[in-house]
């Protein structure tokens, strides 16, 4: 075998394993402390999924495996989810990532029993390195071995995406970098191949990597239309300086003709109207105003949707943030001078490189969106960091040849091995950053443990299977999975994904009204009052007839605030004096009022249960801001509520970073240096409730057995979150059916 070969296929395979063996290190669970360790760990001695997410995948793939397809029934033709967003939703999710874990499962079991769990924790750390190994690839072609080299490695250490393709992390971004980068690579090996033949077939490859990542994740469209856009300005550009077309024309469009022949034969002629509507939606959801107003948006409560740090970015990106920007700018240094292009980026043209940059600006705008869209940054910086380091291993080959009476340069004449170290030292400068980042981010802890998982068991067997599960949001997915109910409202939120075509599918009924983040609204309702009352009647008007309550009223009153107004003084009474209320208070006519009841009030109720657990305690705050929304106002609240940890020094003193001080002998309790009106302490069994000053607006709550401590207005003493998230006691309204040390099954009396 020739010597580059080797190379080749050696570099392959370093990139290769610093990805896996890197990313197998949270299978170690090192985060947490050992004598915690054994109750993080599934019956498969393996740490429970980092990301809870995770477990969709896993119930779309049980289901793939038992029946054939992903969703749990086919109605008319069409799969439905009925665990998620109860009473379901039609299935629209990409599906690439169940159908590659069902066949390494059934691969696996022909050999040996392998349980599918094992299999979806494991599969992340196989196939998301492959991304570095495309990036090396393409980063080859356009620079030095040593270039790409460190983009591969970069790629694959990058922190933001390994972090989130860890084993145990059982999600779609192993896809986010891999098919972008092998996309635009055979694109452009299909632009610059001077065989009309050869090029049609990288462009049709490049089509048809596109359609396969049409299948991994949603939000390919978007680098659809990236491509689409830049092409067309290329061609302007091209056709103004009188520069040969046809062949990138003939390029271009076979890209896209194969990407449309394959959507719609594959997966039907609605997904083409997704993708040609999708543009004028995406319009609206990046408008000023939420497409739920006046309806709280609850995609503001999620981390990765938040606007990021310049901070947030450098520690997402790593290294390649700022090896990327100077690349680029060196890149287009070399460019402008023929005589240096030749010597050191011969293949690199003004296409690739134009489009490198309009990716990495593309991804630096996206972040006004999150800092989820750190992702689109990763792939052209890495590359560019590798031409970057390409260069520098470039000049300091020149060393070599020097003939300058420089003494310093007169060190590197001939001197192969000093040269060879330099280049050495240079990546390992590159590298070593990246290597440290990644440490410190398998310290997170998994998403589940031992009584969390005990507590989903205990009621998929002790529940009927109509029971539909009320909790908060980020839990929804793993309820679907191990009780194997349906949840009023899960990680897919209000199917933000659907909104852009919601309108040219018959299966919503109601198109974009349905579903919407009302439903996090109402979930925060019950959870924010102390009303027991209206806390039960909400519960049971979502359980049993999702959507139509509100949405039926909507019609009647064509006005959201007067609908929310109207529901939140009729939920809490009973059938017949809610009936009153309608037509003697808020003049709906006989007929209108019994419809509005037969969802508020039915006859009979779908049976429910809230399900609350210790994490839901940091999240107190959107529970309060969204319950008390404003309709008018567009906005929750003013209030306080404040999560932190509590730490204990000698003296019996415990306090916390914000500024919280117990002294456990003279039973003193201050916030900020003042006295609050009420001090409650709770150790997971035992609540005692002590009020100290009248003068003060604020509550304190203390909870020892998850050393952790709570600040908050007065005015939620006793809301249904308090009773039953924080002080975990029963009420009038709820009782416990099963309790564990960090989760518990409430059921309305």
């Amino acid at each position: 075998m020739e010597k580059k070969y080797i190379k080749l296929i050696t570099a392959i395979l370093v990139i290769f394993a610093i990805g896996f063996f890197f990313r197998i290190g949270s299978a170690y669970v090192t985060g947490t402390p050992f004598d915690e360790k054994s109750f993080s760990l599934d019956e498969n001695n393996l740490p429970y999924m980092y990301e809870l997410d995770s477990y969709y995948n896993y119930r779309l793939t049980i289901n793939y495996l038992d029946h054939g397809y992903l969703g749990d029934i086919i109605i008319d033709g069409r799969e439905w989810d009925t665990h998620s967003y109860s009473p379901g939703v039609p299935l629209d999710y990409p599906p690439l990532i169940v159908y590659l874990t069902a066949l390494v499962y059934k691969f696996l079991n022909l050999f040996s029993s392998v349980p599918l769990l094992v299999v979806c924790f494991w599969i992340s750390a196989f196939v998301a390195p492959l991304a570095g190994v495309v990036a090396y690839l393409f980063t080859r072609r356009l620079t030095n071995e040593s270039g790409a080299f460190v983009a591969g490695v970069l790629t694959v250490l990058a922190p933001f995406y390994f972090l989130r393709t860890v084993a145990g992390w059982f999600d779609t971004d192993i896809f986010i970098i891999l098919f972008p980068l092998l996309v635009v690579w055979l694109f452009w090996e299909s632009s610059i191949n001077k065989n009309p033949r050869n090029s049609i077939i990288l462009s049709a490859l490049a089509g048809f990597s596109m359609f396969l990542f049409s299948t991994a994740w949603n939000g390919w469209q978007y680098y659809f239309y990236l491509m689409v856009v830049f092409s067309i300005l290329w061609i302007l550009g091209c056709y103004l300086q009188k520069k040969p077309l046809k062949q990138f024309i003939t390029t271009f469009l076979t890209f896209i003709a194969v990407t449309l022949l394959l959507l719609t034969l594959f997966t039907g002629v609605l997904s083409l109207l997704k993708l040609m509507y999708g543009p004028l939606e995406f319009l609206k959801l990046t408008g000023v105003q939420s497409p739920w107003s006046p309806w709280p948006d609850i995609y503001l409560s999620v981390s990765e949707l938040s606007h990021p740090t310049f901070d947030g970015v450098v520690s997402g990106v790593g290294i390649a943030l700022f090896g990327g920007i100077f690349g680029l700018v060196w890149v287009l240094r070399v460019l402008l001078s023929e005589d240096l292009k030749k010597k050191y980026l011969n293949y690199m043209d003004w296409f690739i490189y134009l489009f490198l940059v309009l990716w990495a600006l593309t991804g630096f705008l996206a972040l006004i969106k999150g800092s989820r869209f750190i992702m689109i940054m990763i792939p052209p910086l890495t590359i560019s960091t590798g031409i970057m380091v390409g260069l520098c291993v470039n000049y300091l080959g020149l060393l070599r040849q020097n003939q300058s009476s420089n003494r310093v340069l007169a060190l590197f004449r001939d001197k192969k091995y000093l040269t060879s170290f330099f280049t050495l030292l240079v990546i390992l400068l590159v590298l070593f950053p990246a290597v440290a980042n990644v440490m410190d981010s398998l310290e997170m802890p998994p998403g589940a443990d031992d009584n969390l998982w005990d507590s989903l068991e205990w009621i998929n067997h002790n529940t009927s299977n109509d029971t539909v599960v009320f909790s908060n949001w980020p839990a929804g997915h793993i309820i679907t999975s191990i009780a194997n109910r349906s949840v009023a409202l899960d990680g897919r939120m209000a199917y933000i994904e659907t909104v852009q075509y919601r309108n040219l599918d018959s299966a919503y009924a109601y198109g974009v009204k349905s579903p919407t983040t009302a439903r996090e609204y109402w979930i925060d309702r019950a959870f924010y009052t102390s009303d027991g009352n209206l806390s039960a009647g909400i519960f049971r008007m979502i359980a049993t007839s999702g959507d139509l309550g509100y949405l039926t009223l909507d019609e009647y009153t064509h006005n959201t605030t007067r609908t929310a107004e109207i529901l939140n003084n009729i939920l809490g009474v009973d059938k017949s004096v809610a009936l009153d209320l309608l037509v003697n208070q808020y003049n709906l006519s006989l007929s209108q009022a019994e419809t509005i009841i037969s969802y508020t009030h039915p006859n009979s109720p779908r049976p429910y249960v809230v399900w609350t657990y210790t994490q839901m305690v940091n999240k107190g705050f959107w529970v309060f801001n969204f319950g008390s929304w404003d309709f008018d106002k567009n906005g929750g609240e003013n209030f306080t509520y404040v999560f932190a940890d509590i730490h204990h020094e000698e003296g019996n003193i415990v306090f916390s970073d914000t500024r919280f001080q117990f002294d456990t002998t003279h039973k003193t309790v201050t916030y900020k240096g003042e006295l609050p009106y009420c001090f409650i302490q709770s150790d997971g069994t035992v609540v005692n409730k002590t009020y100290i000053n009248p003068n003060s607006n604020l509550c304190v709550v203390i909870l020892f057995d998850e050393s952790e401590v709570v600040t908050m207005d007065k005015r939620f003493e006793n809301s249904t979150f308090t009773q039953l998230v924080l002080e975990s006691v029963n009420t009038p309204t709820f009782r416990s059916l099963y309790k564990n040390n960090s989760s518990t099954v409430w059921q309305a009396v």
